[in-house]
């Protein structure tokens, strides 16, 4: 199929995208990598009739340290972060995620951002920035807001975004030197969409976890943290029979769908084996 009429717009700068996303509010999407809006155009499940392209906006393509924090611009494609984008564990458990996404041809073409912004339930940025306790800063004509990862998931391909905003970047809080982070997925094939992923992140001190995150991507309308498995690491030591309980605990308590590629009870198992191995994996990086 062909997508339906739109009209085109390739503004220079973010205020003229801005005035844009403003002037046509619902009708209009905003285009950066498009590796899953062209699709989903061209089946005519999705008919915006502007198309705003950020592509020629400079001040968007940006992967920069300020600070306490790594700031993502919505230009910053997917192939960026393949090798670590900021020194330490941050930067290479991002290089480790990335590698995980779609095929090496998306990757140079798709956005961090444009992912988190389209919301897919299996995206692995989307787990990721949830995990990592990202903060998203949306852009309108009239000024900046933030929304946390927490807040901004609100289902199936549904975001805290308004119309007439854009995600003009993300922003990660740079870890203590005691973090480390693990990533597990499933996919039947390399590049498929995963059937169940986990994100983890611990902070050790003095042989003890003072601090986990684990969100879990793939099984579900959209990435959630496995909060009892979270409380369950909470100043303990972190020793294989923690960490073969707290994978159990995650998938006793999370709510896996049940869709053709998978039943819900092979995917709680699947859970139970990624949060197992991206726990063993941060406990050793």
């Amino acid at each position: 199929m062909k997508p339906a009429s739109f009209a085109h717009h390739a503004p220079l700068t973010l205020e003229e995208a801005l005035a844009l996303l403003a002037r046509h509010g619902e009708e209009a999407r905003v285009l950066a990598g498009g590796q899953s809006l062209v699709p989903t155009m061209a089946f005519r499940m999705a008919r915006p009739a502007v198309l705003v392209d950020i592509n020629r906006i400079a001040a968007l393509d940006h992967v920069t340290v300020e600070g306490s924090v790594l700031r993502i611009g919505a230009l910053a494609r997917h192939a960026r972060f393949e090798t670590p984008a900021v020194a330490g564990p941050l930067g290479a458990l991002l290089a480790r995620v990335a590698h995980h996404i779609a095929h090496p041809p998306l990757r140079l073409r798709g956005t961090f951002c444009g992912s988190l912004a389209h919301a897919d339930p299996a995206s692995e940025w989307c787990a990721t920035a949830l995990a990592l306790e990202a903060r998203m800063v949306l852009a309108r004509a009239d000024g900046l807001r933030e929304v946390a990862a927490e807040d901004w998931f609100q289902g199936v391909f549904s975001t805290a975004m308004a119309p007439g905003e854009m995600l003009r970047e993300v922003v990660l809080p740079l870890p203590a030197p005691a973090w480390r982070g693990g990533f597990a997925e499933f996919a039947r094939r390399a590049g498929d969409f995963a059937l169940a992923m986990a994100v983890v992140g611990l902070r050790l001190e003095g042989g003890v976890v003072r601090g986990a995150r684990i969100a879990l991507g793939g099984i579900g309308g959209q990435p959630v943290l496995a909060r009892e498995a979270m409380a369950l690491l909470e100043s303990q030591p972190p020793s294989p029979a923690l960490l073969e309980e707290a994978a159990a605990t995650a998938a006793r308590h999370c709510d896996p769908q049940e869709d053709l590629h998978a039943p819900a009870e092979y995917r709680r198992e699947l859970v139970a084996v990624m949060v197992k191995r991206a726990l063993r994996q941060a406990v050793s990086a």
